[in-house]
């Protein structure tokens, strides 16, 4: 067993929100499986671009079942109150949140990384206050409350300006992240990101790319209801979904 997994992400896309959780929940079950999983900021307007794919809403079709689809989706990890934050076409240029990621994940620790994640989707997907710009993105990280945990159940609480509390970032932090989204070096990282993710077959989001180390072996994955065959492709111990008998728990109350 053992292996590694990497995790593609964009904060404007729904299901890289659902698979953050989903990842966050389970990272310390896999490191005990031998397994690191990696998270990824990468840019999925120049993903769809680049491989000819289109967001699922601008198909009449998929708009429809995705209502259906993605609140299903976020009930299975908890979340609630979430929904697209008006134009999605404008909303979804992420280029400096994503750079500010990559910035944050270089210079801070893992757990500074994983709560800045959280609360990016939570003001993106449910404040609907996407922070797209310097000015949106600086907002947000300076209303991020010290020892905001991301694996928490409820969202992140968000600190206004004469709201006390010490803050995740100090405002000379925030000047930093955002003064550091700004340079070649990190809009380089996140095109070589990005590039990284389409060499390896990416048309959408979350993407992953599965490594076993056993075998040596490597493969994509796409979706954030790919789990079981991750696990299964890493040779790891799991259980799916599983049909009961009549009088057993039902829906939400069978525990798998």
């Amino acid at each position: 067993m053992g292996g590694h997994i990497d995790l593609y992400l964009d904060v404007a896309s729904l299901y890289s929100y659902i698979a953050l959780i989903q990842a966050i929940k389970t990272q310390d079950l896999l490191k005990q499986h031998s397994v690191e999983i990696n998270i990824h900021p990468f840019f999925l307007g120049a993903v769809n671009a680049s491989s000819g794919n289109k967001p699922p809403w601008t198909l009449p079709a998929k708009a429809v079942y995705g209502v259906h689809d993605s609140q299903r989706s976020l009930r299975a990890v908890g979340l609630a109150n979430v929904s697209p934050p008006g134009d999605l076409m404008q909303a979804g240029r992420t280029m400096v949140p994503l750079r500010a990621l990559l910035y944050i994940k270089t210079h801070c620790p893992a757990a500074t990384y994983l709560a800045t994640w959280r609360a990016l989707f939570h003001a993106f997907w449910t404040l609907h206050r996407p922070p797209i710009t310097p000015e949106t993105l600086g907002q947000t990280l300076a209303g991020i409350p010290a020892g905001t945990n991301a694996a928490g159940s409820s969202p992140p609480e968000v600190l206004g300006p004469g709201d006390g509390g010490e803050r995740l970032f100090s405002a000379p932090e925030v000047a930093g992240i955002l003064q550091a989204e700004k340079s070649a070096e990190y809009k380089n990282a996140l095109r070589e990101t990005t590039q990284r993710a389409l060499d390896q077959g990416a048309f959408g989001a979350p993407w992953l790319w599965v490594t076993n180390a056993a075998t040596g072996e490597s493969e994509p994955f796409f979706g954030s209801d790919r789990w079981s065959h991750v696990y299964a492709f890493l040779g790891l111990p799991y259980r799916d979904v599983e049909l009961l008998p009549p009088g057993a728990a039902r829906g939400s109350e069978a525990k798998l």
